[in-house]
This record gives structure tokens, sequence and C-alpha cells, in this order.
């Protein structure tokens, strides 16, 4: 990649679009992707430490195993829709707000 052309971005998106191509490309979907479960991973790790549980403490609460909570923060799985409000909502007294634009 030319270091010019990173450069000579404006703003953070036309930095994604010089890296990762435009939305909709394959390259840009993916990275999209993955900074989406970056983002809800962080949110889990940081609302379960507020919480002040270990995570074996909050997969009992919820029903599920310690390496799976595990795996969600790490980002080396996929969520349920249902397993995620169960998670924030059931195990951890977080509200969850779902925005689809």
């Amino acid at each position: 990649m030319d270091k010019e052309m990173i450069k000579s971005a404006k703003n953070f998106d036309e930095l994604l679009d010089i890296k990762y191509g435009k939305i909709g490309t394959e390259k840009r979907d993916d990275f999209e992707e993955k900074a989406q479960y970056f983002v809800i991973s962080e949110m889990l790790k940081d609302a379960r430490k507020e919480a002040k549980m270990t995570q074996e403490q909050l997969a009992d609460k919820v029903g599920t195993k310690k390496s799976y909570i595990s795996r969600l923060e790490n980002g080396k799985c996929d969520i349920q829709l249902s397993t995620l409000y169960r998670i924030f909502e059931f195990g951890l007294g977080k509200r969850i707000n779902l925005l689809i634009g």
C-alpha cells in the first residue's frame, strides 16, 4: 500500500476505503464484521469486569460454559442474538439496544 495514499486520507472512513476497499467489497465487509465482533467482545469483557464477575460465574448464571464466555470475549466465535441478550440482560443486568442501519 502506498504511504502517500494513506497520508492523503482526510478521515478514518477514507483510510478504511484505501486499506480495505469500499463498503460492499469482500475485503471491507470482512473487516467490518471483525470490527463488530471486537466491539461486542470488549463490551462484554468490560461489563463482566464492572459486575465483578469471573467468566465462570457469568457462564454459570446464564447456563453456558466458561470456555464459551472466553471465546466470546476474545472474538473467537459467533454469537446468536438471543445468547447475547441473555448474557447482557440476565447475566450482567445490562440493557441492550439494537440499531439496524
